[in-house]
């Protein structure tokens, strides 16, 4: 048992003084110092600095690790240039992955990132989010959209997945991600999904990410036609949009950018319980436009905040992601937007990973950062926690203090 000893607690958006913490595993009670001394006498007081605040670790929803080794080598300003250059540098970036894979997760943690959801598409970064030191929702990608080698791809993502399912340490678990509407055969997808039902295992996909894709998933034209035939000798796509939401139907799916979906898109993300993963810089770097989050939060949709990985992003900083976020979507009010911010990378990712953490709560797991404020809390301090680059102190994962250094 330990006492976390703190100046206030952030707890859903609402700033508590005068009361502490004690956990294990998980957050045993939270009451006044005082009080938590006398009722477990034999535990550990940790104290923190003056104006100290802690909250629920950050839940990095959607990273793409196996790229981690790019910086320059990729082309931006358009999502069909920036395909061609990942798949011209993909050998030299596979090549160096196996320590940036490593850097990734370290810099994660140094942000504050205490659990990451990781989309696999080779397996290659298996290692990387098992050695992390933070929880993980491990992804398996099915990729391929031709029907006479959807039998070996199946085979090979089923392959992928039992390699992550035979990791058992406490706090990993295994997850399923569809690619694409434009990249995945129908075929394929409705295993993918089956397999994530029966699991009971977490369900992600991008969708509609670029004008590129919603042509040709409307109209078998545009920038992602040539792409097709010069690859894949094929000159259709394989699902409209629409026939590819359909296939989700009451199965909650994660589903990341959504920037070009329209209105009856929206109804039917909402009608089937499902999350929309924002990654403001990935969609600007790539010049896919943006989220409305007003349209959004009208449809009373749940959105979560996350990096996407450094093929299309410079950081791996949910802190960095939030205070874009709150410069780009400019028409929305300011303090609300980084509350929903904020909830968007702790509570709300939580529940739609279905994970017991998120939130300073009796019972929710004990994964916490402390930071100093260095002064007394404001009444805008939401906002602050993202414009302020305030420095972190204190790591706990799983209730395990975890030592970081730069």
């Amino acid at each position: 048992m330990k006492i976390l000893n703190v100046s206030y607690i952030l707890q859903n958006n609402e700033v508590i003084s005068g009361k502490s913490l004690a956990f294990e595993k998980t957050i045993i009670k939270i009451a006044p110092l005082d009080e938590l001394i006398q009722i477990y006498p034999e535990a550990e007081v940790i104290d923190t600095p003056a104006n100290s605040l802690v909250m629920p670790g950050l839940i990095n929803a959607h990273v793409h690790l196996e790229f981690s080794a790019n910086k320059t080598q990729l082309e931006y300003g358009n999502f069909m240039p920036w395909l061609s250059s990942v798949i011209k540098n993909r050998e030299d970036l596979i090549e160096g992955a196996h320590e940036a894979m490593q850097v990734a997760t370290h810099k994660m943690l140094l942000s504050g990132i205490t659990t990451f959801g990781a989309v696999s598409s080779h397996g290659m970064d298996l290692e990387a989010a098992e050695n992390a030191k933070q929880n993980v929702v491990f992804f398996n990608e099915i990729i391929g959209s031709q029907a006479t080698m959807a039998d070996a791809l199946l085979d090979d993502f089923k392959s992928r997945l039992a390699a992550s399912e035979s990791v058992k340490r406490d706090g990993f678990y295994p997850g399923v991600a569809i690619h694409s509407p434009y990249s995945v055969h129908p075929a394929l997808i409705k295993k993918a999904i089956e397999i994530a039902w029966l699991k009971k295992y977490p369900l992600s996909a991008h969708y509609l990410e670029s004008p590129a894709e919603r042509e040709w998933l409307d109209h078998n034209e545009g920038d992602l036609k040539p792409f097709f035939n010069e690859f894949l000798k094929q000159d259709y796509a394989v699902n409209t949009s629409k026939d590819f939401l359909s296939l989700f139907k009451d199965t909650p799916t994660l589903f990341t950018h959504v920037v070009q979906a329209n209105d009856d898109e929206y109804k039917a993300i909402k009608e089937n319980g499902h999350s929309i993963i924002h990654c403001p810089i990935s969609n600007r770097l790539l010049g896919n436009g943006g989220l409305d989050l007003d349209i959004i939060k009208g449809h009373n949709i749940k959105w979560l905040c996350a990096t996407d990985g450094l093929s299309s992003n410079y950081t791996l900083s949910l802190f960095e992601e939030m205070k874009i976020a709150l410069f780009m979507h400019k028409e929305t009010a300011l303090l609300p937007l980084a509350k929903s911010l904020l909830n968007s990378v702790t509570i709300d990712a939580a529940k739609a990973l279905n994970l017991n953490t998120g939130e300073i709560q009796e019972g929710k797991n004990s994964d916490l950062i402390v930071m100093d404020l260095g002064e007394e809390a404001s009444e805008q301090l939401p906002l602050h926690i993202i414009l302020q680059n305030y420095p972190l102190t204190h790591r706990y994962i799983n209730g395990k203090f975890v030592e970081v250094t730069n």
